[in-house]
Formats: C-alpha cells, sequence, structure tokens
C-alpha cells in the first residue's frame, strides 16, 4: 500500500499540520478524526487494515487529517465564540488547503473529494460537506452528533448563537439559496447510527438530521443499524466496508 506523510505550516492556523495519504487511485475521502484525534488514528486503530483491499486495489485514496479539536470544541477555558473562531480557522485550513492538496495529489483540480469520519469525525465530515458542497460531493458519516448545544461541548440553548453556523442542526433548517440546495441534492449523502450502547444521542440526532433533508428534497442514504450495533470501532469498521462496496466497484 502506498502511504505518505505530508506536513506544513498552515497559514490559517498558525502551526504545523499534519496528514497522510493511504493508497494510489480511486475514490478520494478527506478523513476526519475522533474526538481529540489525530491524522495517524484511522491507522493506529485499525480502519486503514479494515479497509485495506479497498485501498490496494484502487478504489478508494485516503487523505487522513489532523484536528484542533482541543483548541476549539473540547477548549472549555474559553467562550463558546472563541472555540468557534478556532474552528472557524479549521474549516479554512480544510478549505484552503486540504482540498488544494488533495486536488494536486490526485492530478484533478476539480475533484470533489467525500467528507468521512466517525463519532466526533463524522460531525466533522457533515459539517465541513454542508458548509462546503462546491468543495466536496458528499460525506460518509458514522454515530455522530450533529448539534453543538450538547452536555458533550458544555454548550448551553442559549449559547447557541454564537457557535450557529457550525451546528448543522441549527443552520440547515434556515437554508434556503438555491445554488447550495442544489449541489447538496447533486451529492452522495451516508448517514448511518447504531442503536446498541453509547450511540442514544447519535440516533436523536440522525434522526432529527433526516427530517431536516427530507423538508428540503436533499436525497440522503440514513441507515440506522441494529440494537446490538455498539459506538465503536469493530462496526465502524463494518459499516465502512459495507457503504464503500456501494459507493466504489469491489
Amino acid at each position: 500500500m502506498n502511504i505518505e506523510e505530508h506536513r506544513w505550516h498552515s497559514p490559517q492556523l498558525g502551526q504545523e499540520m499534519v496528514l497522510k495519504v493511504y493508497g494510489h487511485w480511486g475514490l478520494p475521502l478527506v478523513i476526519f478524526p475522533c474526538s481529540r484525534g489525530r491524522y495517524f488514528d484511522f491507522e493506529g486503530m485499525g480502519m486503514i487494515a479494515a479497509i485495506s483491499g479497498r485501498i490496494e486495489n484502487g478504489s478508494v485514496k485516503l487523505f487522513c487529517i489532523d484536528s484542533v479539536d482541543e483548541q476549539s470544541w473540547y477548549n472549555f477555558t474559553v467562550s463558546p465564540a472563541e472555540r468557534n473562531d478556532r474552528h472557524e480557522a479549521y474549516d479554512r485550513y480544510v478549505a484552503k488547503e486540504v482540498i488544494p492538496f488533495v486536488r494536486h495529489h490526485c492530478r484533478n483540480h476539480s475533484v470533489r473529494p467525500l467528507a468521512a469520519g466517525c463519532s466526533m469525525g463524522a460531525y466533522h465530515a457533515v459539517n465541513t460537506f454542508f458548509k462546503h458542497p462546491d468543495l466536496f460531493s458528499g460525506t460518509i458519516a458514522l454515530s455522530g452528533l450533529y448539534r453543538l448545544d450538547r452536555s458533550e461541548f458544555q454548550i448551553s440553548a442559549d449559547q447557541i448563537q454564537a457557535v450557529y453556523y457550525n451546528s448543522p442542526l441549527n443552520y440547515l433548517p434556515g437554508f434556503s439559496d438555491q445554488w447550495y440546495l442544489d449541489r447538496c441534492r447533486d451529492s452522495r449523502i451516508i448517514v448511518c447510527v447504531g442503536q446498541g450502547a453509547w450511540e442514544n444521542e447519535a440516533i436523536i440526532d440522525t434522526r432529527d438530521l433526516d427530517a431536516v433533508l427530507r423538508t428540503k428534497n436533499i436525497p440522503a442514504w440514513i441507515d440506522f443499524w441494529g440494537y446490538d450495533v455498539n459506538h465503536d470501532w469493530p462496526w465502524w469498521y463494518k459499516q465502512m466496508n459495507y457503504f464503500l462496496e456501494r459507493l466504489v466497484l469491489p
């Protein structure tokens, strides 16, 4: 398997950022790590091995990026507005640095990768896709939370205005721009959640996201797996393989 590590000083974030590329060809996916995660976690937690056949045969090519969660949503020492500002810098890093890198690496300057991730990575994937449907062609989101006014983030409902445009279940209902909706409708949106242990809030948010997308006539594959399906890596291996099998040639 072709594996590369790339690092550079990000002008958007003012710090060094690192990413890893897995594969030589295929459908590009930008992979967001779990909460407080790192660019090497997809490999370290076994996902690369779990989908290695699809990487090695050129079906998919992964770009696993770093997070700044400790500086943004999990930095409880600063206000929600300050945490939002740091996340906005991360969003600019993805849009203005990662996407151009992916396009150059794929030798296709118009390619729109899928945004993908598990748990907090699913939040990032969904939020990033819906903020940039012109840059991403869709998402594979597994077991995510899609609103920020939850105890996980220590943000209350009366603070949501400070983080509004990074909380998909808050901002999506108000979106009506035709240009935006057309690009969302011309995308591949996959959102999946189990119904086992540690999935309760993710189930609620996935159902709410399904309802919002239906009102906007945005097609999406919203998939609820069984009551034995827990919020854990072994199930995410199975889910990722299942959805990739249906998106790309085996």
